[in-house]
């Protein structure tokens, strides 16, 4: 901790510097979930404009998660030898690249463009937590929620605005998917006087050893944190693709059913802010397990039981227990490890494992709802999805750590 903490209190490191550093988070923060929310809301012009099947189409969002699984296991390592900043702007400029391929209008470049997209997003996901560890180890869980807001804000703008892009201007859909390659030059720009540091206090120290990066998989306590990385995936995906479905068999308007996915992002703001520092302050998270667990099961239970007039209240559930269960598994990544590449690793671990996860929840779901031709059954396999994420949170949320000082 110590060598850490004396990054923050070197000369070089002003109010300034901290300023800069704070706001190059942000704006990294924020290119990690709008290139991939952008895309739900036009799929059908996608599709149409580049006269592929569902099947392909739905593929552009498969791909992603796919990414995530592959590469995550990845990001320690090269950021090992490239330093975390370096590895961190070469990710957001390769996502800028895989931005602009994708919107140049074929199927080819469709598939291509979103596999870098996928690829650069798993290395930033990964190593942001493990960043954090090392330049604020003092203020993990207030630079958590930072960071955790960030992405979902943009997460629901990306959802709100590409359709009106795609709408209502000549840019159409290209336009709507390649506007976020402008943020994600931005970040890079921000981002420059990072690398010009060179610190390579990532790459130094008994934390860089290949065997104890193996020996946190022998941990219970690392499967723990990722099953609760999975469950909390799952549901995130799987009702991102099915609630609007879900909500019109049950009578509403497919025009109030997209909203209701709106609340339901919207909802996760405040969680995601305040649950990373109320764990930061806790040595023991269990209490916050059973916060968001209590949220999922209203909101589950509302939806399969309760009137579809009360469908927002439900949909602000939702949107509270996956902010918070999302904001809690960010902070398990530094709170469960002693060192910023021992954080990194588990991140690695947890995210590959869980979006794989993920990435079956969607087809998974519609697979039972084509099987018994009801919404009932997938219904109660969120219901089961939130117990398993309990049990998991409950056995990750113990002070502990995934390997022996």
């Amino acid at each position: 901790m110590r060598r850490e903490f004396e990054l923050l209190t070197t000369p070089e490191s002003n109010k300034k510097t901290i300023t800069l550093l704070i706001i190059g988070i942000i704006f990294i923060s924020s290119t990690l979930r709008a290139p991939l929310t952008a895309v739900g809301p036009i799929i059908s012009y996608i599709r149409e404009g580049l006269d592929i099947s569902n099947v392909l189409a739905g593929f552009i969002t498969t791909i992603p998660l796919l990414a995530f699984a592959i590469i995550s296991p990845f990001a320690p390592r090269v950021a090992r030898r490239l330093g975390m900043e370096m590895t961190l702007f070469l990710a957001i400029l390769l996502l800028a690249v895989g931005i602009a391929i994708r919107s140049i209008g074929t199927p080819f470049f469709l598939l291509f463009g979103t596999a870098l997209v996928g690829v650069a997003i798993a290395f930033a996901n990964v190593l942001i937590p493990s960043f954090i560890k090392l330049k604020f180890p003092l203020q993990i869980g207030l630079l958590t929620g930072i960071f955790t807001v960030s992405m979902n804000l943009s997460a629901g703008i990306g959802a709100g605005i590409s359709y009106p892009i795609a709408e209502g201007t000549s840019f159409g859909w290209q336009g709507a998917l390649g506007f976020w390659s402008i943020l994600a030059i931005v970040a890079c720009l921000v981002w420059i006087p990072q690398i010009k540091k060179k610190q390579q206090l990532i790459t130094e120290g008994p934390d860089t050893n290949p065997v104890k990066a193996k020996s946190i998989l022998k941990s219970p306590l690392t499967w723990s944190i990722t099953l609760c990385m999975g469950f909390q995936s799952l549901i995130f995906y799987t009702t991102a693709a099915w609630i609007p479905e879900i909500l019109q068999t049950q009578g509403m308007e497919a025009e109030k059913s997209g909203w209701m996915l709106s609340i339901m992002q919207f909802s996760q703001l405040p969680m995601t802010f305040l649950i990373p520092i109320l764990a930061g302050r806790m040595k023991d998270q269990r209490i916050l397990v059973a916060v968001y667990t209590v949220c999922y099961l209203i909101g589950f239970t509302g939806l399969l039981y309760g009137s579809l007039s009360l469908a927002i209240l439900w949909m602000v559930f939702l949107g509270l227990g996956g902010g918070a269960s999302f904001g809690l598994v960010m902070m398990f990544f530094s709170l469960r490890s002693r060192t910023p590449m021992e954080a990194a690793d588990l991140s690695g671990v947890a995210q590959s494992i869980g979006y794989l996860l993920a990435a079956i929840g969607p087809v998974f779901f519609g697979f039972v709802h084509d099987t018994t031709g009801s919404w009932n059954t997938p219904m109660i396999l969120f219901i089961v999805t939130a117990i398993l994420l309990f049990s998991a949170g409950m056995h990750a949320g113990r002070n502990r750590f995934v390997s022996e000082a």
